[in-house]
């Protein structure tokens, strides 16, 4: 009778453990679920949910609070989103990325001097998809008029008390921002003074986004007057962004200021419904969207780690860490080489890409004692019954990857920039003697998540981006242009999918999920940071696939990053965005014994407190009929159930 109160006050103190493992709650509904990028961006939606507003109407507005917050975005930026339809049983794929402007071509950039499109300002900018994403989501799978979903950001674009991570993004930034006319009127509100950004708190007004949005809602409410349908009323809003006055004012605003968008690009360009990829993880269907994000990487990684037993190695062990990045290295490499935009390229390879052949070819190229420095892209065309026309290009590619400058063997020599790190938000993420902060902060840079939920079973994963601090308005629209025409390359032997043409969408690091079970919805998560997404997604998903986690631990659980890829943003030259064979992100608390390892397998090791996300996520409960949600305890993300 003692041995089984011993077990059972065991098996409890246990459990409390357990309980007490995250540093936030999980957040439980019964009827919805809200997660987003900021507390009052989560309310807006939890607004919307508590108006009779299904997933989609919720989302909708979490994402036009988030642009409005300039929570690493804003509307001139770009969306992508992944929806489960509870009507269809089917997730539906919404490409809402903009496209190269008329004259943006390799020529155009080589000769500014450019070794890729610059990192900010017009010249930076596609054109702008998210409000086109917003109108094709809500009236399609939406219940509500644009009116009621975009009330909250309005409402937040007559004055919101700015929080203090925007508010000194601006302010970090304002050597750009004050070369922009359009921005210093907006961003600096106290122009000549110390500090010329908003301070924490302060009320932050957008007369001119406020008076675009409300132009969009008019559009709508008229059409509504005529006996136009919802959905015919939503579109008109659309019209009147995308053709009408809205659109000649950011036409003449980006042009005034150098950029090259015109109106027959906005005109032309229109979001669209895909079919997503998917792949099966013993039992489990996991969603991502097309080659022209790197969601697939995320994908073909699955593929791979099948064929390892992870749960013996144990959670974040030596030899799953190895794994890991070795896995990570091969489809690092897929990526850099062969993901762009299809619609441009008729030999696309996602095919055999994700072909589970191909991944158990790839997954006995992993040396299981050592990093593979030179870990390149493989050969898919053979598994599609076709010959690779890419090949020239691979052997041109290796004289790009030289590795050998400024490095030691396994890893990089890193540069110090303690003043950078300390005025910036990586200052609490990494150690300021490991970490080359220029490159860190490319790697890591940008975008948001929205994630959402209701009892009904509609569910929505969105990664938006675009737009963000500093960023280049145009006009007197309030609208911050995209910068993402920067993750285009310039030259084929690097990317031949991704050479920048006008009409074209650069491959993005965007990359919202969705994954079912038994057919029915079992999660959608989403993260923010560059390059490191899919590595965190990977990893929050086998925290909960593989090591039993509840989702709220799956977000707080430590992550390695692997720096061996090639950077998709920031950087003016090859040199800068070139990979770090070795390098590896982990977390603070990695043991001692593993850190040695790691060395001797050749890793340069650097360390972070927090390593984790900024993950948020939704976990549908079929067992007891409820919604979980997590969000990390990374950043200023937030959720709210009920």
């Amino acid at each position: 009778m003692k041995r089984i109160l011993t077990l059972a006050l065991s098996l409890a103190t246990v459990a409390g453990l357990q309980a007490q493992q995250t540093q936030k709650p999980p957040l439980h509904g019964k009827n919805w679920m809200a997660v987003t990028g900021k507390p009052l961006a989560a309310t807006a939606g939890a607004m919307i949910f508590q108006k009779n507003g299904n997933a989609v109407d919720a989302a909708c507005a979490m994402l036009a609070a988030t642009c409005t917050m300039w929570d690493v975005l804003s509307w001139g930026g770009e969306t992508q989103a992944l929806i489960y339809n509870p009507k269809t049983g089917k997730v539906i794929a919404i490409n809402a990325l903009g496209v190269a402007p008329t004259g943006a071509t390799p020529a155009y950039y080589k000769g500014k001097g450019y070794d890729f499109p610059p990192e900010y300002g017009p010249l930076a900018a596609v054109t702008p998809g998210t409000f086109g994403g917003l109108c094709l989501m809500l009236a399609n799978y939406g219940t509500m008029s644009l009116k009621e979903v975009l009330a909250p950001a309005m409402d937040m674009a007559a004055g919101y008390p700015i929080e203090a991570q925007t508010a000194n993004s601006i302010e970090r930034g304002k050597k750009y921002i004050s070369q922009w006319p359009y921005s210093k009127a907006v961003f600096l509100t106290h122009p000549g003074a110390e500090r010329e950004a908003p301070e924490a708190g302060e009320i932050f007004v957008q007369k001119d986004l406020l008076n675009t949005l409300q132009k969009a809602v008019a559009a709508e409410q008229e059409a509504l007057k005529n006996h136009k349908s919802r959905k015919e009323a939503i579109m008109a809003a659309y019209d009147r962004f995308y053709k009408g006055d809205i659109a000649r004012e950011f036409v003449r605003g980006c042009q005034e200021q150098g950029g090259l968008i015109t109106m027959e690009d906005l005109a032309k360009w229109k979001p669209v419904e895909e079919e997503p990829l998917h792949v099966n993880y013993k039992g489990i269907e996991v969603y991502k969207l097309q080659e022209w994000t790197q969601g697939p990487m995320l994908l073909q990684s699955l593929n791979i780690l099948e064929n390892f037993d992870l749960k013996s190695m144990g959670y974040n062990s030596t030899q799953y860490i190895h794994t890991l990045y070795q896995t990570m290295n091969l489809t690092f490499a897929d990526r850099d080489f062969y993901y762009g935009d299809p619609a441009f390229n008729p030999n696309s390879a996602i095919k055999g890409l994700l072909n589970k052949d191909y991944a158990k070819a790839r997954a006995k190229e992993i040396n299981l004692t050592q990093n593979d420095a030179n870990a390149g892209p493989g050969d898919p065309y053979p598994y599609m019954g076709k010959t690779n026309p890419y090949l020239h290009f691979l052997k041109e590619r290796a004289a790009l990857m030289d590795t050998t400058s400024g490095r030691k063997p396994g890893g990089f020599v890193p540069k110090h920039d303690a003043a950078f790190l300390q005025q910036s938000d990586l200052s609490s993420m990494y150690a300021v003697n490991d970490v080359d902060s220029a490159y860190m902060d490319r790697l890591w840079r940008g975008t948001t998540s929205v994630e959402a939920a209701d009892k009904d079973g509609w569910v929505v994963s969105i990664t938006p981006s675009g737009g963000w601090l500093p960023a280049c308005i145009a006009g007197k629209t309030g609208i911050g242009m995209s910068q993402r025409a920067q993750s285009f390359v310039l030259d084929s032997a690097l990317d031949p999918f991704n050479v920048i043409a006008p009409g074209k969408r650069p491959r993005v690091t965007l990359t919202p999920t969705l994954a079912l079970k038994e057919g029915k919805p079992y999660l959608c998560f989403g993260v923010q940071g560059g390059d490191t997404q899919d590595q965190n997604l990977l990893q929050f998903f086998l925290n909960m696939a593989e090591f039993n986690m509840t989702v709220q631990q799956a977000t707080e659980a430590a992550n390695i990053n692997t720096n061996q890829l090639w950077l998709s943003l920031g950087g003016s030259t090859i040199k800068d965005r070139q990979p770090r064979p070795g390098s590896i992100l982990l977390n603070n608390n990695t043991p001692e014994k593993t850190r040695q390892e790691l060395q001797k397998m050749g890793y340069h090791l650097s360390f972070g407190d927090r390593t984790s996300g900024p993950i948020n996520a939704i976990f549908l409960d079929r067992k007891h009929g409820t919604i979980w949600g997590g969000s990390s305890n990374h950043g200023e993300d937030y959720g709210i159930g009920w």
